[in-house]
């Protein structure tokens, strides 16, 4: 018997991250909000939504890239303009970092599950949107340049734009070959 993939399935396993080859169609603000507004559904423990997020729109993107660029060594400077001048807008996300080690993974597990819903959520939009962990999310300076406080981590960059160009599908690994079943 063939089964069907649901809507929601078919989303997730078409879901691309999308690195480069961003067009020049503008990301509206109101669309990352609308996308954020259903994305925070996410699992939450305790209802503490554990989240905030900075937004970089397209005209302010040149003046942040040459901000943050000068955050970086000289001789990486230009190599992180042009890679950072890609996407057309930036999504910055922010976690408040739990002293108390379970309920920091809570807050880690439940932005990572709006981070994924977010992504989903756009893809179905035909935003591209990548989540980005480079170094420069634990930098000191760029901490200061978007004014992230004392008890507040740097989750990801999350590039977006929009693109003509579907990046190409990557197989996973079979689930059997990642299951075990527990035996007494």
């Amino acid at each position: 018997m063939e089964t069907t993939k649901s809507d929601l399935a078919k989303i997730i396993r078409e879901r691309r991250s999308v690195k480069t080859g961003y067009n020049n169609e503008p990301v509206p603000q109101e669309l990352v909000k609308e996308l954020l507004d259903d994305a925070c559904w996410a699992p939450t423990h305790g209802l503490r939504e554990p989240w905030r997020f900075i937004y970089i729109p397209e005209e302010e993107k040149e003046g942040f890239v040459e901000s943050l660029v000068q955050t970086f060594p000289k001789d990486m400077q230009e190599n992180r303009r042009n890679y950072f001048s890609q996407p057309t807008a930036f999504l910055i996300a922010v976690m408040e970092e739990d002293p108390r080690q379970k309920q920091w993974e809570e807050n880690f597990g439940a932005i990572s599950c709006l981070l994924q819903n977010f992504q989903l959520l756009a893809w179905e939009r035909g935003l591209g949107v990548v989540w980005k962990t480079n170094p420069q999310i634990h930098e000191p300076k760029v901490r200061r340049l978007l004014g992230v406080e004392q008890g507040e981590k740097i989750v990801g960059f999350i590039h977006m734009g929009f693109f003509d160009h579907e990046p190409k599908t990557k197989t996973r690994t079979p689930i059997e070959q990642k299951w075990s079943v527990y035996k007494n």
